[in-house]
């Protein structure tokens, strides 16, 4: 599977990333590079970071930041 960092010149519309700072899996220096690479060819991109949260981001309101966050940019970008 083709990395997203890959793809970013073939994004269309809005995007919104969300991402766990201890994340384990994903590791946030990825959606770094993710933001750095959109930074480069222009295209704008919404970044929700959850301090110390690993990849289920949940645990203190988290999971339901996240999940009003989610819900919330779909109804303000459909």
């Amino acid at each position: 599977m083709s990395s997203p960092v890959n793809q970013v010149a073939n994004l269309k519309g809005k995007l919104l990333i969300c991402h766990g700072t201890s994340d384990d899996n994903v590791h946030f220096q990825n959606a770094v590079q993710l933001a750095d690479k959109l930074i480069k060819v222009c295209k704008q991109f919404d970044l929700m970071l959850y301090p110390g949260k690993k990849h289920g981001i949940r645990g203190q309101n988290a999971r339901i930041h996240l999940f009003t966050k989610i819900t919330n940019y779909f109804l303000e970008n459909l």
